[in-house]
C-alpha cells in the first residue's frame, strides 16, 4: 500500500483507526478503547493513552505500514509532542509525518469543506462547530462535561443519576418502580449510592458515558428517560442557533454516538430550530476522513 494514509477518531468511548490508500479507497479499519487527550494530565492517564496507542499501532501495521497519520483526539489543545512520538515511534514513522488536531475539526471536514456548514456533535460530551473560509474554528460549547456539554452521553448518564438519587432523598426505594433506575442500577451492579458515587467519580468519562444507552434503552416505557432525551435535543438545537446568531444561517449536520442514542433526540433537536435551518444527521466516519486526509501528507 504505497502511500498509504492512516486516520484515526479517537473519542472518550473508543478510539477508531482506517488506512486508505493514495485513491482514498478505506483498505482496513478497526478500533481500540477510547482515549482523551486531557489524560495527559495524570500519570496514569498517560500511561493508558500510550498503552491505547502501542495497541493500535500492532493492528494497524498487521494490515499495512502508512507513510503519513492523521488523528482526531478529543480534549486536544495544541500541544502534542509526546503524542506525536507514541504514535509515529511504534508505526516507524518520523515525528512529522503524524498531524494532529482535535476529533472535532475531522469530524467537521467529514461533512462540510470550510465554510459551509455547521456540524453539532454529540458523543461522550457536545459542541457545536464552525470552520470558516479561512481555516478558522469556531465553536459553542464544548467545555468539556465538569462545566457543560449538555446533551452529550456524560450529561444523559448525569440527569439519569441526579433524577434517581433526588428520588431516593424523597422516597427511598422508589427506583423499583422505575424502568431508568432498575436499568442504570444493573449496568452500574447495584443500588448501593456507594456504588453510584465510585461509577460518576471514579470512572473516565467516556465510561460514564456509556450509561446514556441504558437511559436510551428505557425510553418508551420510562417517561423520564424520555424527557432527559427530549433535553439533551434541546441543548443541540441551542449550539446550532448560537452559532447561527453569530455568524448567520447555514446547514446544520448532527454527528456523533449519543445523537444516535434515540430519535427522541434529533426530533427535538428538529422541532427547536426555524424552518429555514437545514437539519440533517450523518453517520459519516470521521476515521474514514482523517485517513484520506492523512493521504495527502505521504
Amino acid at each position: 500500500m504505497s502511500g498509504a494514509g492512516l486516520g484515526i477518531d479517537a473519542g472518550g468511548t473508543r478510539t477508531r483507526w482506517a488506512l486508505a490508500q493514495a485513491d482514498g479507497a478505506i483498505v482496513a479499519e478497526g478500533e481500540v478503547a477510547g482515549l482523551s487527550a486531557l489524560q495527559m494530565g495524570s500519570a496514569d492517564g498517560r500511561a493508558k493513552v500510550q498503552a491505547s496507542f502501542a495497541a493500535l499501532a500492532a493492528t494497524v501495521l498487521a494490515h499495512g505500514r502508512p507513510q503519513a497519520v492523521r488523528a482526531g483526539l478529543t480534549g486536544f489543545g495544541g500541544d502534542g509532542a509526546q503524542l506525536r512520538q507514541w504514535l509515529a515511534g511504534p508505526l516507524g514513522l518520523p515525528d512529522e509525518k503524524v498531524v494532529l488536531c482535535s476529533d472535532i475539526e475531522i469530524a467537521y471536514l467529514a461533512s462540510f469543506a470550510p465554510g459551509e456548514g455547521y456540524l453539532v456533535y454529540a458523543g461522550t460530551g457536545s459542541i457545536g462547530a464552525w470552520i470558516d473560509a479561512g481555516g478558522v474554528f469556531h465553536r459553542a460549547g464544548g467545555r468539556g462535561v465538569m462545566l457543560d456539554d449538555g446533551g452529550g452521553g456524560f450529561w444523559i448518564a448525569r440527569e439519569a443519576l441526579r433524577h434517581i438519587w433526588r428520588n431516593e432523598d424523597e422516597e427511598p426505594g422508589r427506583w423499583h418502580a422505575s424502568p431508568m433506575a432498575q436499568a442504570v442500577f444493573a449496568q452500574i451492579g447495584g443500588d448501593d449510592w456507594a456504588l453510584s458515587r465510585q461509577f460518576i467519580y471514579g470512572q473516565e468519562r467516556g465510561e460514564v458515558g456509556r450509561l446514556a444507552l441504558a437511559v436510551a434503552a428505557c425510553a418508551e416505557a420510562d417517561q423520564v428517560a424520555a424527557a432527559i432525551l427530549k433535553e439533551a435535543g434541546s441543548e443541540l438545537a441551542r449550539l446550532a442557533l448560537a452559532l447561527t446568531a453569530r455568524f448567520g444561517t447555514r446547514p446544520v449536520v448532527l454527528a456523533g454516538r449519543a445523537a444516535a442514542l434515540h430519535p427522541l433526540i434529533v426530533n427535538t433537536m428538529r422541532a427547536g430550530l426555524p424552518d429555514t435551518i437545514s437539519l440533517t444527521q450523518t453517520t459519516a466516519r470521521a476515521h474514514h476522513a482523517a485517513a484520506r486526509l492523512a493521504v495527502t501528507w505521504t
